[in-house]
C-alpha cells in the first residue's frame, strides 16, 4: 500500500522549518524530537506501517536539522518559544486539531502546548517527566536522576568527544551517524538559552498542567532509562492517564521508540486509534445545530 509522503519548508516568525509528512488519517499527529536531535529520530515510525493509518507530521525544531536557526534566539529557544513555533507551524499547515507525540525535550514542549493550542486532542510523552515548580522555578531533580542544567545538554559549545558521549548516553549501541551530525549541527545558543530560561522560571508548571488536562495523556518510557526517575511518573495525578498506567518497556532506554519499535509502535498505534475514536464519539454526542 503506497503512503503519501511530502517534504516542504514552512516560513514562520521563529525561522524556516523543515517538515516531513507521511500518511493520511483522521487527526494529524505532530512528532516533536529532543534536545540537539532532528526529525529523523522518528524514522522507525515513519517507515513502518503506521502511516497507512495515521497522518504523521515530523519537523526539525528551529536551530535543529534542516530548519534555520531562530532569528530571535531569546524568544524562540525556550519551552514556550518552541511551543509557540509548533502552534504557528500547525496554523500555517491549516491544521486546527492534532495529537502530539513528544520525546524528551519534545514532550516538555508538548506540555507547554496545552495552554496554547485549543485543538490539542491527545498527548503522548516519552522520557519527559512533567516537572513542578518550586518557588517559581522548575525543580529538575524531581524527575531527573541528575540535573541537566550543568550537563552537556545545556552547554553552548560542544567538543566532538562531548557529542560522542552525549549521543552515546541517549542511544547506546543503537546510535547512527545522522544522530551525531544532528547534535553537531544544533545551534548551541539553543542549549544555553533553554536552561537559562528554566532557571529564570519561564514556562508553565508542567505537573500542574498535566494534572488539570482533560484530554488523554499517554506515557511510554523505557524501563532502563537512566536519565529520568521512572517512579516519579507514578506520583503525578494525571486527570486522564491513558490505560491508567505509565508504561515501562523492558530492556529499552531513553529512546524506546527508536531502540524498540516492535514494542513501542503497537502501543503508539493503539493510543492514536483510541484517541481518534474518543474524539469522534465526542463530536457525535454534540447536536448538529451546535457544530
Amino acid at each position: 500500500m503506497s503512503v503519501l509522503i511530502q517534504q516542504h519548508r514552512i516560513d514562520t516568525s521563529h525561522g524556516t522549518i523543515a517538515v516531513e509528512e507521511r500518511g493520511e488519517g483522521e487527526i494529524p499527529v505532530l512528532l516533536i524530537h529532543g534536545n540537539s536531535s532532528c526529525r529523523g529520530v522518528f524514522r522507525r515510525q515513519l517507515d513502518s506501517s503506521l502511516p497507512q493509518r495515521h497522518r504523521f507530521i515530523a519537523f526539525d525544531l528551529p536551530g535543529h536539522g534542516e530548519s534555520s536557526d531562530a532569528p530571535n534566539p531569546q524568544r524562540t529557544y525556550t519551552l514556550a518559544g518552541f511551543a509557540d513555533a509548533s502552534v504557528e507551524l500547525l496554523g500555517n499547515l491549516d491544521i486546527s486539531e492534532a495529537i502530539v507525540f513528544g520525546w524528551s525535550l519534545g514532550g516538555h514542549i508538548a506540555i507547554e502546548m496545552l495552554s496554547r493550542f485549543s485543538g490539542l486532542r491527545g498527548l503522548l510523552l516519552s522520557g519527559s517527566p512533567p516537572i513542578a515548580k518550586v518557588n517559581g522555578v522548575h525543580n529538575m531533580m524531581q524527575g531527573f536522576n541528575s540535573s541537566p542544567n550543568g550537563s552537556v545538554a545545556g552547554r553552548e559549545m560542544l567538543s566532538e568527544s562531548e557529542i560522542q558521549s552525549f549521543i552515546g548516553s541517549l542511544f547506546g549501541d543503537s546510535a547512527e551517524p545522522f544522530l551525531f551530525k544532528a547534535a553537531a549541527r544544533a545551534d548551541g545558543r539553543f542549549r544555553k538559552r533553554l536552561f537559562e530560561a528554566a532557571r529564570e522560571g519561564a514556562g508553565t508548571d508542567q505537573r500542574q498542567a498535566v494534572e488539570k488536562a482533560t484530554l488523554p495523556i499517554g506515557v511510554i518510557n523505557g524501563a532502563s532509562d537512566h536519565l529520568i526517575k521512572l517512579d516519579y511518573f507514578d506520583t503525578v495525578n494525571f486527570r486522564h492517564l491513558w490505560d491508567g498506567v505509565s508504561y515501562r518497556l523492558p530492556g529499552l532506554g531513553h529512546v524506546p521508540f527508536w531502540q524498540g519499535p516492535d514494542a513501542f509502535n503497537p502501543l503508539l498505534d493503539r493510543f492514536l486509534n483510541e484517541t481518534e475514536s474518543l474524539e469522534k464519539n465526542h463530536s457525535k454526542a454534540i447536536p448538529d445545530d451546535v457544530l
